[in-house]
């Protein structure tokens, strides 16, 4: 319900494919990897991967392991830093009521939060089950000025009855069956519906009361992060209901301004995270901007014409914040990759442009193929508004993300490549859409990362170099572990069918020692019989569509 993500990236792809053409490539410094020479293993040609340990050395953040909705065990068994309770639902949170209204993911309905379903806690349970997994919590004020209601008895109300605004395209057949989808039947959304059938007006002093009462419970300390609304960019498409007109941009900065005055008010050393916006469209235009290009395109959109005198929605955002003084403590957006990407199709079209769809996050070489048609390269776009438009040194967050694939290995190694990437790209902050299975290979890929033995065991916290001469196919990461002064590589088979040699060079590291390894192939994470490396030199042959942490322990010399 709360989590139907696809069905949002669907809807969006017809208004993405009249205004893509509008958007100016924007190309930033970023990694670009270095091949080294293919080199000839006993067992054939390999794959030639270079690690420089005093090369490319900064600090991981730890907190880029973060999830959405992760219940206690598995942040626990993920070692999950930060859990994070947000999503179109979080828009319409009614704290007095534990209700929620799900918006255009399901029927416009308000419904009473389930206590038992993880993706339903957005109340003081959420914060309770984290802090009992030693995480810290990050939730989400609503800025949108209406939250659900509901009926005697806490029934479900519906913002598009069937019996009061006449037949519509599909309704919920689950057993609300009086709850369209505001569609009437020849395709023409509903419009003129009354706000108050399944909602009600809030305003900041209700938000504001609702911290209070988290603070009161929890402590100041208690809540540490505190997410600024859900893609106000979007309100007029997923809560049309109730803001059938898309939002200007002033209307953002002003109220993350206010809002965030009056989180410190109460819980002055929280970090308060915006602006959520949701994806490409989403950092270069307000909601009003693409509501406009629905039928006008985007050449004259009001807000980026006048109002915002031809600047980009999200860094024109950060200048009118940085005017302001600091109100926004992390710098936050969300990114999912187009064209079928975030999905569960394990077609080769898809699986290949899984592996490639990456470079989204760093490669200023790289054109997304999708109706994007731009150079992308996030992680250092966003560090450059930052550093542009706002304070240098802003922490940077990736709120929500997802490759797709959950119970594909191919979307395991998806998943272990934006890892990497976080870690060799400096990001500070990421929190996965939403916690993974604990049965899929998506799970088992973060584990990898965090806890591979069951023991707390993790991937280095300073990132080293690791070079590759095709990312596509092979990719390898690798970072040296404070705590017991071992390095650990992680090497990426992405093929669909081949497996890999693969031949470690090892540079400004002792040139023989003892290897552990684990590997996830097949949906199975398992510890392979120790070895050891000599000459400066690992070599190893991979399974397809596998994801191999090595693990060099040196040996002593003399």
């Amino acid at each position: 319900m709360s989590l139907t993500r696809p069905n949002r990236s669907t809807a969006l792809r017809a208004l993405a494919g009249t205004t893509a053409m509008a958007l100016a490539a924007l190309r930033v410094p970023g990694h670009a990897q270095t091949p080294p020479a293919s080199v000839t293993s006993p067992t054939g040609p390999a794959v030639a991967i270079a690690v420089d340990a005093a090369a490319g050395r900064h600090p991981i953040s730890p907190l880029i392991y973060g999830v959405n909705f992760g219940t206690t065990d598995v942040l626990r068994d993920l070692r999950a830093p930060l859990n994070r309770s947000g999503g179109d639902s979080a828009s319409t949170y009614n704290w007095r009521l534990d209700a929620r209204n799900a918006g255009k993911d399901w029927y416009f309905e308000s419904l009473p939060c389930d206590p038992n379903a993880i993706n339903d806690q957005f109340g003081p349970n959420f914060i309770t089950l984290t802090r009992n997994a030693g995480a810290a919590p990050m939730i989400t004020l609503s800025m949108l000025g209406w939250q659900a209601k509901l009926g005697p008895d806490r029934a479900r109300l519906a913002s598009f009855a069937i019996t009061k605004y006449g037949p519509q395209q599909d309704n919920d057949a689950t057993g609300f069956f009086d709850a369209g989808n505001g569609v009437a039947p020849d395709g023409t959304p509903l419009t003129g519906n009354d706000p108050n059938d399944a909602q009600t007006p809030t305003d900041m002093a209700g938000e504001q009361a609702r911290l209070k009462q988290l603070a009161k419970q929890f402590g100041a300390s208690g809540v540490p992060y505190v997410i600024l609304d859900n893609e106000p960019s979007m309100w007029q498409l997923i809560h049309r209901d109730v803001r059938p007109t898309g939002a200007h941009a002033d209307e953002i900065a002003s109220k993350v301004i206010a809002y965030s005055r009056a989180v410190k008010a109460i819980a002055p050393k929280a970090k308060v995270v915006a602006p959520e916006e949701w994806g490409w469209l989403g950092y270069h235009y307000s909601g009003f901007d693409q509501q406009y290009a629905k039928t006008h395109g985007l050449d004259q959109a009001p807000d980026r014409t006048t109002m915002t005198q031809g600047m980009d929605y999200v860094p024109w955002l950060l200048t009118q914040w940085k005017a302001a003084g600091h109100p926004v403590d992390v710098f936050s957006l969300h990114f999912y990759p187009q064209d079928g990407v975030y999905s569960d199709s394990d077609t080769p079209e898809v699986e290949l442009a899984r592996n490639r769809s990456t470079r989204d996050l760093w490669d200023p070489t790289y054109t997304d193929p999708s109706w994007i048609k731009s150079v992308v390269a996030l992680i250092p776009l966003m560090r450059n508004w930052v550093n542009q438009y706002y304070y240098p040194g802003t922490p940077i967050a990736l709120t929500e993300y997802n490759w797709g694939g959950e119970k594909l290995m191919n979307g395991a190694t998806a998943q272990a490549d934006v890892l990497g990437i976080f870690g060799r790209e400096g990001l500070d902050i990421a929190t996965r859409w939403a916690a993974p299975d604990p049965a899929t290979p998506v799970y088992k890929a973060m584990k990898l990362y965090r806890n591979y033995d069951s023991k707390g065991s993790a991937f280095g916290n300073t990132s080293i170099q690791a070079t590759v001469p095709d990312p596509d196919t092979v990719a390898a990461f690798a970072a040296l572990r404070d705590a017991d002064g071992a390095a650990t590589v992680m090497v990426i088979n992405k093929q669909l069918d081949s497996p890999a040699t693969v031949a470690i060079a090892l540079a400004h590291l002792p040139d023989h020692g003892a290897v552990e390894t684990w590997q996830l192939a097949d949906n199975a994470l398992t510890r392979l019989p120790d070895t050891r490396y000599a000459n400066a030199t690992l070599g190893a042959t991979l399974p397809r569509q596998s994801v191999t942490l090595f693990v060099l322990r040196h040996a002593k010399s003399g």
